[in-house]
């Protein structure tokens, strides 16, 4: 798979806004390793290679354990490995990045709301949204995952 083409440099002005978002949601208070499993859970939904490999290494590097990373798709049967806030999480992501399907019913946002501050519902809300929009960039334009440029190499 090569890259059909590198939207940082045919469009930098729309990359650094997509940083700048980045950059607020690694300051807005919440967990950088819940932020980190939000992001991997999107990436898994949308099935985009490239974000895969990059959050699970960033994860690995955070302590994360490779039991919660190999159970995180099935994390509503993975007992207590998930505490409250990474459950809320999750299926917030879930159903934000699933919103044709889900409609982000009002059942799922009293669930996170329970768990989370408006403002922390939000925030997370902005980071599944931009990880969204990062998926998209890298499966239309095929960013190739570190993981496959070293296995060419």
């Amino acid at each position: 798979m090569s890259q059909r083409i590198d939207y940082t440099k045919v469009s930098p002005n729309g990359a650094k806004a997509l940083g700048g978002v980045y950059g607020y949601v690694s300051q807005s208070g919440l967990d950088a390793r819940l932020v980190d499993l939000v992001y991997l859970r999107v990436s898994q939904i949308n099935g985009c290679a490239y974000c895969l490999d990059m959050h699970t290494r960033d994860l690995i590097k955070k302590g994360v354990s490779i039991e919660k990373l190999a159970l995180l798709q099935a994390w509503r049967e993975a007992g207590a490995l998930f505490d409250a806030r990474e459950q809320a999480a999750l299926a917030w992501a879930e159903s934000v990045t699933q919103v044709a399907q889900t409609g982000v019913p009002d059942d799922d946002f009293r669930a996170a709301a329970s768990v989370f501050s408006e403002k922390e519902l939000v925030d997370l809300t902005f980071a599944i949204g931009l990880m969204n929009a990062y998926n998209r960039l890298a499966i239309s334009f095929r960013n190739t995952p570190e993981a496959a440029r070293v296995a060419e190499a």
